[in-house]
């Protein structure tokens, strides 16, 4: 049989083509930890107000996003395309980054996470960790992903609040992070506090305290088993040569070929887990801090300090793209035949950019085009990408997305467990 399956690869137009091995490492997930971890990420109970839970802005309904380019967080209610603004507390601004996929985070090969990959695993570090809290990050996560599901806690605009109005907005706002009295043991004492998440967690980790670790570890393992997303139809050529649809063996060819999509997004997942700059629009507040005035996202410099970081931003995994709109660092574009286009060309694409593809929450702020219109901004962004044009056609573009569609694995985007009908806090669950 592997024999026949061999022959039939070589036989194969796209035998000459250098495809990736279906060969990614998933660490075991324990089932107990896992529903636990399920609970918690659909819980508000995580969040300064107890208003906005993981899910809020990393829903199955929207491909383990929230659906906007640029999302609202704390001040804001509903999901997905249909959050509005609270009238009695008003975010701040915008989150600034787009909400990414999950899917596959769990996998080994997962080291850095972010738009920016500000957290990093580093052995040298005591934590394992390299990421923006330093020498004060706590030790104790299992895994990197465990390490992020608890940044989003922290930040005022996503899930903290704002200023004093809760306690652990004011332990953020303080600077009192980790430790007894941090945000994050503020945290683990509301958990602690509800009888139902006790006996939880005492099936995982017994009868002991419970830490913000023992919180991260078991969301990361939920995140780990409920989007693992590795039988697409193109796993399945991969690992035995069952066929593709012709559209989509074109787009293959093209995709490892000739448009030389493969350069950055590579390996089983189609991401080399790199920082590229490509001239994406830079729209919303920006990545800046409170003190600095500007719309600037400077990406991956904002970390290393190194100029020809500029612009860069995080390679995406593919998997699932089809499901996951808008694209795009800050959500830019609305459908994947225009960011495709925009690879292909992309100082003439910004150049050109409409922003009247931006799926934007309502919210009073004249300056989310800022950077857009300003020559001088623009011209920085042209010039820290040095991505050459590629020349495709329509119907050419049409199969390098036949071959995105085959990414799909219909189990992970479902999900494998969905979206609890309730919690243990008794809070509303975003459906």
């Amino acid at each position: 049989m592997r024999l026949a399956v061999a022959f039939a690869l070589i036989a194969s137009p796209l035998a000459a083509l250098d495809l990736p091995t279906p060969d990614a490492v998933f660490p075991e997930q324990d089932i107990g930890q896992v529903q636990l971890g399920q609970l918690l990420f659909y819980d508000p109970i995580l969040s300064g107000n107890k208003n906005i839970s993981c899910g809020t802005c990393h829903h199955p309904r929207f491909g383990t996003g929230d659906g906007l380019s640029l999302g609202l967080g704390e001040g804001a209610s509903g999901l997905g395309t249909d959050r509005v603004v609270n009238p009695d507390n008003r975010p701040e601004q915008r989150i600034p980054r787009h909400s990414p996929a999950l899917f596959n985070l769990g996998a080994s090969e997962f080291t850095s996470l972010f738009h920016d990959g500000r957290l990093e695993a580093d052995a040298s570090r005591p934590s394992g960790l390299r990421t923006p809290l330093g020498a004060e990050m706590e030790e104790g996560f299992a895994s990197v992903l465990s390490a992020q599901t608890m940044f989003p806690v922290l930040s005022a605009d996503e899930m903290a609040g704002h200023y004093s109005e809760n306690e652990i907005a004011q332990a953020v706002r303080q600077g009192f992070i980790t430790g007894e009295g941090g945000a994050w043991d503020l945290l683990s004492q509301r958990i602690r506090a509800i009888p139902e998440y006790r006996d939880l967690f005492n099936a995982v980790i017994g009868d002991q305290p419970i830490h913000f670790t023992d919180i991260s570890d078991a969301i990361a393992a939920f995140v780990a088993f409920e989007w693992r997303a590795d039988d697409s139809a193109f796993d399945r050529y991969l690992r035995d040569g069952t066929p593709l649809p012709d559209d989509a063996q074109a787009g293959i060819a093209l995709f490892y070929g000739k448009a030389k999509c493969s350069t950055c997004h590579a390996g089983q997942f189609q991401t080399d887990h790199g920082f590229h700059a490509i001239a994406l629009p830079q729209v919303g507040p920006g990545k800046a801090a409170r003190f600095e005035r500007h719309n600037r996202d400077v990406g991956r410099m904002r970390v290393t300090g190194a100029a020809e970081d500029a612009y860069a931003f995080r390679t995406p995994s593919l998997r699932n793209v089809t499901f996951t709109a808008p694209y795009g660092h800050a959500g830019s574009h609305a459908t994947l035949d225009g960011i495709i286009r925009h690879h292909l060309d992309p100082q003439a694409a910004l150049a050109g950019y409409d922003a009247s593809q931006l799926v934007l929450p309502d919210l009073a702020n004249d300056s989310d085009l800022a950077v857009m219109g300003d020559a001088g901004e623009l011209a920085e962004i042209v010039l820290a990408s040095d991505v050459a044009p590629i020349p495709l056609s329509d119907a050419e573009i049409a199969q390098i997305i036949a071959f995105l569609t085959s990414l799909e694995d219909p189990t992970a985007i479902t999900g494998r467990l969905g979206v609890p009908a309730t919690v243990p806090s008794g809070l509303p669950v975003d459906q």
